[in-house]
């Protein structure tokens, strides 16, 4: 049972938060690639750009989540949201819009994305700095450490407070996105312009209103994502590079361009770094009497160092590329 629970922290809860950060990003990813058909690069500094935004208004108030007993930067979080999808808006319009209107190709936009890139990083990392903050500026972080009702148990289900309110905000994320996109008219004409722009646009669709709510989803959910992610462990201004390579596997593994697809390359992604890194030479204890002794010897049967989980989703986007360029739920072939 103490193998399980061991399991159970550094395989389950730790998959299932890192899925989460990957599928709310995956979803932003996937929906400005199938709106405007283009690798959005600079979707990993803008969910940077969320966090840091946050951490800016939580040290301006650190005081504004007592009245709910939460952390400050969990009710500041939709002032930030807000003030990303500003600046995705206005990403779009100065740089990708005038690209657009003069018909250039779509690896045009993608190259454009990578220089927006490299300016937001500058930016935050000059009014930032280099250094690690954390997003609990005047309170500590809940850590619950569950007990099991079993004798021999000695090791508790460990669970952090940004962890739980990750796993409801992303279900709350999820289920509203699923109600905008299937129920609302803005959400129909978005599917209407993801299939076929030019029949959205000749049956009357303002295609500049569903770029711009592209747009102001897109940065909302990399808000979320950036926050949630910072407040579990710390805010770096080098974020989106940890983040970059595994949103885009997770939304190529789901599908590119189904949003729904996305979420589930990103839980795949997510449990498959957490396998890849996880020491299986500790659930193999209780066999120890009938394996081979190298294998009970102790030591780490990770199947990779920690220092190179990033290598897990780099893989994954390989195979998939080759073996099902169209994901799990057939999206659009990149």
């Amino acid at each position: 049972m103490n193998e399980l629970v061991f399991f159970i922290n550094n395989v389950v809860i730790a998959g299932s938060v890192t899925g989460s950060i990957y599928a709310i990003g995956a979803v932003g990813v996937t929906l400005i690639f199938s709106i405007m058909r283009f690798a959005h690069f600079a979707h990993g500094d803008m969910m940077t750009f969320g966090a840091f935004m946050v951490l800016l208004l939580s040290t301006a108030f650190p005081g504004a989540g007592d009245a709910f007993g939460v952390p400050a930067a969990l009710v500041l979080l939709p002032v930030a949201m807000a003030l990303t999808a500003l600046l995705a808006v206005g990403i779009d319009r100065a740089f990708y819009k005038p690209l657009r209107a003069h018909g250039v190709k779509p690896i045009v936009l993608v190259i454009g994305s990578l220089g927006v890139t490299l300016m937001l990083q500058g930016l935050i990392r000059l009014f930032s700095g280099t250094g690690g903050q954390s997003l609990y500026v005047d309170d500590r972080k809940e850590i619950f450490r569950l007990a099991l009702p079993f004798e021999n148990v000695r090791v508790p289900v460990v669970i952090t407070e940004p962890q739980l309110y990750l796993f409801v905000i992303t279900v709350l994320a999820v289920v509203g996105l699923h109600f905008f996109l299937t129920r609302s008219r803005l959400g129909k004409a978005m599917r209407a312009m993801s299939d076929n722009p030019d029949l959205a646009q000749a049956s009357g669709i303002n295609t500049n209103t569903i770029v711009a709510v592209t747009w102001v989803i897109a940065g909302g959910l990399a808000a979320i994502a950036g926050t949630l992610l910072s407040l579990d462990v710390t805010f770096k201004p080098d974020l989106s590079f940890f983040l970059l390579l595994p949103i885009f596997a997770a939304a190529i593994v789901g599908g590119v361009g189904h949003p729904f697809g996305a979420v589930a390359g990103g839980f795949v992604v997510g449990f498959a770094e957490t396998l890849a890194v996880f020491n299986w030479s500790v659930m193999l204890r209780p066999f120890r009497d009938s394996l081979p002794e190298w294998l009970t010897q102790g030591g780490n049967l990770a199947f990779v160092g920690t220092e190179y989980k990033i290598v897990v989703p780099f893989f994954i986007l390989v195979v998939i590329l080759v073996w099902r360029p169209t994901g799990i739920f057939k999206g659009k072939v990149i």
